[in-house]
């Protein structure tokens, strides 16, 4: 059988973290010294990611999902364990690591502060050593989807964050990697640019790039990612198919409706039921399962009672999931996976 691409076993990352208030030792002499108390970030972590597989890392902040990434990519040492990417031990061979590897950080950039956008991809285009042809073909393809033309030529520090990190992720791909780590990749892009990038990643992994996505927008992890995996306290706690985590943890919709007119709420649950209806009946909410009913069947039951003037769909987060795998709502098979 091939090695995975991502190999960790027993990965652990343990920080030291000075206590508040210094100790004394040696009272004759009066030395002072810190204290310290360990924190374990990392606490055992054993993942296998294929080539050209999309897996969600996620978890509540503190959980160790961004502490995982930088011993991916070799920013930081694992205090024991192992870990390999693409046969690579990251930390021992940065270099060979970075090229294969693509990384962007939700909350901060690579991007040179007071260059061109432009000047940026070129300079990265020179560290890369990427030929000419080659470079001029995929900065083409990312121009388009991203909407890139312009950016070239603003400064990095003028960039807002949508168009930041569309620059951003531009940059972790012109090397065209085998492997990507994004951290929120669409936070700040409108719904037009959250679609065309979430439609390029598709096709990233459709063309074989392994992606590792860090995110709390569960359109981008269903969009991309057939697998998730939940860790918290620097541990795993959950790892198999998104789809069964969805379909058990994330099967409510709330529809938020103004109605042109005020309406009977009785005859919309009438219509409707199974759903909660809330509200008002000027401004009302109806609650649903997506496995009862479509977003476009609650709709249509509304329009028939009243003509609407707005709404919208809620859909719960990621983070909503994750509680719930915290709080042991999904109930785990013999094998591991949800039952």
């Amino acid at each position: 059988m091939d090695e995975p691409l991502i190999r960790a076993r027993a990965l652990t990352k343990t920080f030291r973290r000075p206590d508040k208030g210094p100790g004394l030792a040696g009272s004759a002499r009066h030395l002072i010294t810190r204290k310290y108390t360990e924190h374990h970030a990392i606490d055992g972590i054993d993942l296998d990611v294929a080539a050209g597989e999309a897996v969600a890392y996620v978890g509540r902040n503190g959980a160790g999902k961004s502490t995982t990434v930088k011993l991916l990519t070799g920013i930081l040492v694992p205090s024991s364990g192992e870990v390999r990417v693409a046969g690579v031990v990251p930390h021992q061979d940065r270099i060979a690591n970075a090229r294969n590897i693509g990384v962007v950080f939700g909350q901060r950039t690579q991007l040179w502060w007071d260059l061109p956008v432009r000047e940026t991809f070129t300079l990265l285009r020179d560290m890369y050593r990427i030929p000419p042809e080659r470079y001029r073909a995929t900065l083409a393809r990312l121009t388009e989807v991203l909407d890139l033309g312009p950016l070239l030529p603003v400064t990095g520090r003028k960039l807002s964050l949508g168009q930041r990190m569309r620059a951003d992720l531009a940059a972790a791909l012109l090397h065209e990697p085998p492997i990507v780590y994004l951290d929120e990749p669409t936070i700040g892009l409108d719904i037009e640019v959250k679609d065309r990038v979430r439609e390029f990643l598709r096709d990233l992994v459709a063309n074989g790039t392994t992606v590792l996505l860090t995110t709390h927008d569960l359109g981008d992890i269903e969009d991309v990612c057939r697998r998730i995996v939940i860790v918290d306290g620097g541990r795993i706690i959950h790892d198999g198919p998104l789809a069964a985590v969805r379909d058990e943890l994330a099967r409510e919709r709330s529809m938020h409706v103004q109605p042109a007119v005020p309406v009977d709420l009785a005859a919309i649950r009438a219509a409707l039921p199974g759903t909660e209806v809330s509200g008002e009946p000027g401004e009302f909410s109806i609650r649903f399962d997506r496995f009862a009913y479509s977003a476009g069947q609650v709709a249509a039951a509304v329009m028939g009672l009243a003509e609407i003037r707005d709404f919208r769909i809620d859909e719960p987060g990621i983070e909503d999931v994750v509680r719930r795998v915290y709080e042991g709502g999904l109930v785990e098979s013999p094998t591991g996976a949800p039952a």
